[in-house]
C-alpha cells in the first residue's frame, strides 16, 4: 500500500478512532471514517478532479499533516464540540462519560464568555453526588456576587447624593454670588453713571483727527460756555417795535438764503444766536430788523466758511435794501456789542455726538437736523440749551423711526435722560402739531436731499400727538395767532 497515495484508506489513528476502538465497536469507526475521508476529497479536489501529488519528496504535504496532528492533539476536547458529540453517540459505551464532559466543557466556555455567576444546573440523578457539589458551589458563587453588590451599592448612592450636595452648594453660592454682583452693579450705577456705557472714542485712538483723547474735556468745556451764550429769553418785552411772529420770519428768510448760499448749517445757527444775544443787549427798530439777520449770516459765514460770500452778494439778496456800506457797519457794531465773543457751543457738533452712540444712521441723524432747525424758529426754544435740543432732536427721530429705546449709552453721550428730555420733546411735537407757519423752512426739508424730513414728521405728529401732548402746550400758540 502506497503511503503517500490521498485517494487510498487511511490508516491514520484519530480520536473518532481511539474513541471507537476502546468501546469495541469496529463499524463505528467506518461509519466515522466516510464523512472524514469525503471531506478531505472535497478540498483536494479542484472542479470535481482529484488532483494527482508526487508520490515521493513531497514535503510540505507531510509536515502539513504533521501540524495538523499535532494541533488536534493539542487542542482540549471541549473546543470541537461538534466531533466529539457525533463520535460519542454513535459509541454507547462512553456516551455517559463523554456526555457529562462535553456539557461542562460548554458550560465553562458560556460562563468564560459571559462573565456573569454560576447558575445552578440540575443534572439527572446519577447517585455520585456530582449535583449536589455543583449545587454548593454554584450557591457559593452566587453569595459572592450578592454580596459584593450589596458592599458596592451605598458607596454609589453616597457618591450620588455628595454629588447632588455638592451641585447644589454650587448653584446657592452661585446666586448668591450673582445677587451680591447685582447689588454692587447698582451701588455702582447709582455712583456713577458710566459704569454701564459703551467707550466709543477708543476706536478713535488712532485718528488724529478726532482728538479721542480729549473730546471728553472739549464737551464739558461746551457745556460750560453755553450758559455764557444763552440768549435772554424774555428779550421781546423790551423790544417796543418787534414781535415773536416778526423774528419767526426773519428767521424763515435767513433759512432761505442759507440754502441759496449752500452754507454749512453751523452758519445758520451761530447767525440766528448772534440775532438773539444782540437783541437781548440792543433795543432796534422794526426796519432795522433785516440789516441785523443780514450782517449776522454774513459774520457767521466768515467765522464758519471756508470761502464765504461777498457783502455784495448778501446786498443784492436783500433787494439792494442796505448798501454795502451799511452791512459793514452794523458787523462792527454787533461784534462790539457781543464784546467778539463768537464762542458758540454749535448744537451740530452735539448733534454728531449723540450719532456716534447712534452708530451714525444717516436717517435719523436727517430727522435730527431738521428737528433742531425748529428750535430757531420757535421762541419757545430759547430758554434750552444747544445740547437739550440736540438730544431732544435725537430722541424724537429715533421714535418716529423706531430705532429703540434710549439706552445708558445714549443717554451718556446725549447728557440727558427721558426725563430730562421730555419738555422739549413735547414741544417739538407740538410745533409739528400746528400748521405750517414757515414755508421756506418747509419746503427745505420737503426735498429727497432731506429725505423729505418735516412731511415725514408732520404726518407722525398728526397721528399720535394726542399720546405726548395736552391742551396746555397750544396755550401760547393760541394767544401769539390771536394777537398777531
Amino acid at each position: 500500500m502506497n503511503e503517500n497515495d490521498e485517494n487510498g484508506p487511511q490508516t491514520r489513528l484519530t480520536r473518532a478512532k481511539a474513541a471507537a476502538m476502546s468501546a469495541g465497536d469496529a463499524p463505528a469507526a467506518n461509519a466515522a471514517k466516510k464523512p472524514l475521508q469525503t471531506k478531505k476529497a472535497a478540498t483536494s479536489t479542484t472542479g470535481g478532479v482529484p488532483r494527482k501529488r508526487a508520490a515521493l519528496g513531497d514535503v510540505s504535504n507531510v509536515n502539513k499533516a504533521d501540524s495538523g496532528e499535532t494541533k488536534e492533539a493539542k487542542k482540549p476536547t471541549g473546543s470541537k464540540v461538534g466531533l466529539t458529540s457525533k463520535a460519542t453517540m454513535q459509541a454507547g459505551g462512553v456516551q455517559k462519560l463523554s456526555r457529562t464532559n462535553t456539557t461542562r466543557t460548554a458550560m465553562g466556555a458560556k460562563d468564560a464568555n459571559t462573565k456573569k455567576p454560576a447558575v445552578d444546573v440540575k443534572r439527572p440523578g446519577s447517585g455520585s453526588g456530582i449535583g449536589s457539589a455543583q449545587k454548593k458551589r454554584s450557591a457559593s458563587q452566587k453569595s459572592i456576587p450578592e454580596k459584593t453588590l450589596q458592599q458596592e451599592e451605598p458607596p454609589r448612592k453616597r457618591v450620588d447624593v455628595e454629588k447632588l450636595e455638592a451641585k447644589k452648594a454650587a448653584t446657592e453660592k452661585a446666586s448668591t454670588v450673582k445677587e451680591k454682583v447685582q447689588a454692587t452693579e447698582e451701588v455702582v450705577e447709582k455712583a456713577d453713571a458710566n459704569y454701564e456705557v459703551e467707550n466709543l472714542d477708543e476706536e478713535d485712538l488712532d485718528d488724529p483727527l478726532m482728538a479721542a483723547e480729549y473730546v471728553v474735556e472739549i464737551f464739558d468745556y461746551m457745556r460750560q460756555l453755553e450758559l455764557e451764550t444763552l440768549p435772554n429769553p424774555d428779550y421781546i418785552e423790551h423790544q417796543p417795535d418787534l414781535e415773536w411772529k416778526m423774528r419767526g420770519i426773519l428767521v424763515d428768510w435767513l433759512i432761505e438764503v442759507h440754502t441759496r448760499f449752500r452754507l454749512l448749517p453751523e452758519t445758520l445757527f451761530l447767525a440766528v444766536n448772534l440775532i438773539d444775544r444782540f437783541l437781548s443787549a440792543e433795543v432796534v427798530a422794526l426796519d432795522r430788523l433785516q440789516l441785523v439777520g443780514v450782517a449776522a449770516m454774513f459774520i457767521a459765514s466768515k467765522y464758519e466758511e471756508v470761502l464765504s460770500p461777498h457783502v455784495a452778494n448778501f446786498s443784492h439778496v436783500a433787494d439792494e435794501t442796505f448798501s454795502d456800506k451799511e452791512i459793514l457797519d452794523a458787523e462792527r457794531h454787533i461784534l462790539a456789542t457781543l464784546e467778539y465773543n463768537m464762542s458758540f457751543p454749535n448744537p451740530m457738533n452735539f448733534l454728531r455726538r449723540i450719532s456716534k452712540a447712534d452708530n451714525y444712521d444717516i436717517q435719523t441723524r436727517t430727522l435730527g437736523k431738521y428737528l433742531m432747525e425748529i428750535s430757531l424758529l420757535d421762541h419757545r426754544f430759547m430758554q434750552y440749551r444747544q445740547s437739550h435740543v440736540s438730544a431732544a432732536a435725537m430722541y424724537l427721530a429715533r421714535l418716529i423711526l423706531e430705532r429703540g429705546p434710549w439706552d445708558p449709552t445714549l443717554a451718556h453721550y446725549a447728557g440727558y435722560d427721558e426725563e430730562e428730555i421730555e419738555p422739549v420733546f413735547r414741544l417739538m411735537i407740538d410745533y409739528l402739531h400746528r400748521p405750517v407757519c414757515h414755508e421756506a423752512f418747509f419746503k427745505k426739508y420737503a426735498s429727497k436731499k432731506f429725505l423729505k424730513a418735516s412731511i415725514l414728521t408732520r404726518q407722525w405728529a398728526k397721528k399720535y400727538h394726542h399720546h405726548y401732548i395736552d391742551s396746555s402746550l397750544s396755550e401760547p400758540y393760541n394767544y401769539i395767532k390771536d394777537h398777531e
